[in-house]
């Protein structure tokens, strides 16, 4: 017998999900999260370093990372909360990415120009710096170099961070995208 040349999986057994809608896939995102959210906490009171305003706006963005994880852990298997947390995910990791693009900006050009607040400002219906003081609350100046590794800033490595949160969506937005087909 022969078979089709177009059939290159094998058939799924019926129930089974594809990696990306199981519980352990959107685990990930949300433990990773996690894991950066404890790290710059680790950095600001293990290490003393204090973050600025642009380090405090990433760390929102992390967190909506986890809220993305969240969102798709829910029920992976529904296909409108899945997508509502790739939606999430983007924006968030984009939104972070520009942010911490900005903030190396602002590293390595002091001018004033490129200048940043030293107060957050977020809408007031999310004071976050008034509600939680000790996670959102900027205490440091964001052309102020506290740290490095492998000669990356902070600053430097949440770029690669936030890329690699959007290159890790592509992949599983084509692998959704090719297993609809």
């Amino acid at each position: 017998m022969s078979r089709n040349p177009t059939d290159h999986a094998p058939p799924r057994q019926s129930g089974s999900q594809p990696w990306f809608a199981r519980r352990w896939a959107w685990l990930l995102l949300i433990v990773s999260a996690i894991a950066l959210e404890l790290a710059a906490l680790g950095f600001q009171y293990g290490m003393g370093l204090d973050p600025c305003v642009m380090c405090i706006y990433e760390r929102v963005a992390v967190f909506g990372l986890m809220l993305a994880g969240t969102l798709g852990f829910l029920r992976p298997a529904s296909a409108m909360l899945r997508w509502t947390g790739y939606l999430a995910w983007a924006i968030s990791a984009g939104w972070g990415l520009q942010l911490a693009l900005r903030h190396v900006g602002i590293q390595i050009d002091r001018t004033p120009a490129l200048s940043c607040s030293f107060v957050a400002e977020f809408p007031t219906w999310a004071r976050l710096d008034e509600w939680l003081p000790a996670v959102f609350l900027p205490t440091g100046y964001c052309d102020d170099i506290q740290w490095e590794w492998l000669s990356l800033t902070m600053a430097q490595w949440m770029v690669v961070v936030f890329a690699l949160y959007l290159l890790t969506l592509a992949v599983v937005l084509l692998a959704e995208l090719r297993t609809a087909h």
